[in-house]
């Protein structure tokens, strides 16, 4: 059981012993750096040691730093000094929650990993395994675990999908755990509250202020960093007050300059996806196209797919998503999460 020290996994982990699994819980110390928000803080561990003496079962730490650092940390980094808008949770659980601890609990003889996850495992029409939304719509998590193939689904439960959070909430009550009215984990678990981001990514890499321009070219803003600024982003550009709204439309670190629009700049009617992850082979024709994992689902049809690449055009034009971030790919008829890819253009 992959537990975080938050109340989902430690229900989980108490569902799971009520089915009569052997349960063995673990805790992965994944940032060594100071940290005081997301899944990574010291008192987070302790609360996951605590849930596990209250289960009264084993309870482990698995140290994978070194890992993170290479797969989810630098890569962060990179991309931000590259104009790139990173998303580090997809990125943990692609190279750390289910393939490094994956492999740690298999190759110990574990038969499957457990998270707290809210998102359900289903079976597809054709026999294989589909990551399905939770059941608590306002908390589905599936839009962060698109990267999950069939090696992944096969070795994997998540116990807390069939309910909702209040539903969990009551469980974790009613069970005594002390976990039960702790608040979820919003932020990015290496980000402090006090530095944030732009204090994190200084110590990195170098950042540069740059104009901000409008569609014709001319200085109308500035920024302090146009490392930190991304496509869709409002607040923080130096523009004057009234007049219509205006957004970034796009991010050019190299010549470090940020060009903004008006709301219809950023409508697009189609987003090219590389890095795909498929459930069960490549998806064709029509889709319902998530673009973040709050976002609503659109519309949509793979409309041209070709190697490691795809593109998705959407029956009507739609919000421009950032180059990094993800858009997942779910069947219209059930909900199931065909695959995904990140934003390349």
């Amino acid at each position: 059981m992959a537990l975080s020290g938050g109340v989902d996994s430690s229900v989980a982990a108490a569902l799971l012993l009520e089915r009569g699994h052997a349960v063995t819980a673990a805790t992965m110390k994944l940032w060594g750096g100071a940290s005081d928000t997301g899944c990574c803080s010291v008192s987070d561990v302790d609360d996951a040691r605590r849930v596990a003496q209250q289960l009264d079962i084993a309870f482990h730490v698995f140290n994978f730093g070194e890992d993170f650092a290479a797969g989810v940390v630098e890569p962060y980094v990179e991309a931000h000094r590259t104009g790139v808008t990173p998303n580090p949770c997809i990125e943990c659980n692609r190279h750390l929650k289910f393939d490094r601890m994956l492999q740690r609990a298999r190759a110990v003889g574990f038969e499957t990993v457990a998270t707290g996850h809210h998102a359900r495992i289903a079976v597809g029409p054709d026999g294989s395994l589909r990551l399905a939304r939770g059941a608590d719509r306002a908390k589905d998590q599936s839009y962060v675990l698109y990267v999950l193939g069939q090696d992944q689904l096969v070795h994997t439960l998540l116990p807390v999908g069939e309910l909702t959070k209040d539903e969990v909430r009551a469980e974790a009550e009613r069970r005594g755990l002390r976990t039960a009215t702790k608040p979820d984990s919003q932020d990015v678990c290496f980000i402090t509250s006090t530095s944030g981001r732009a204090g994190f990514l200084s110590r990195r890499l170098d950042l540069h202020p740059a104009p901000v321009v409008d569609a014709a070219g001319d200085e109308v803003g500035t920024v302090d960093a146009v490392e930190l600024v991304t496509v869709g982003q409002r607040r923080g550009l130096g523009l004057p007050g009234g007049g219509e709204a205006r957004y970034v439309t796009a991010v050019d670190v190299p010549r470090r300059r940020v060009t903004v629009g008006p709301p219809t700049d950023l409508d697009v009617t189609e987003v090219r996806l590389g890095s795909l992850v498929w459930a069960a082979g490549p998806g064709a024709g029509p889709v319902k196209a998530q673009c973040g994992a709050h976002g609503v689902p659109r519309p949509a049809r793979v409309v041209a797919s070709g190697g490691d690449a795809v593109t998705v055009g959407f029956d009507r034009p739609e919000r421009r998503v950032a180059v990094g971030q993800s858009v997942v790919l779910y069947d219209p008829d059930t909900d199931h999460v065909l695959g995904g890819g990140l934003v390349t253009a």
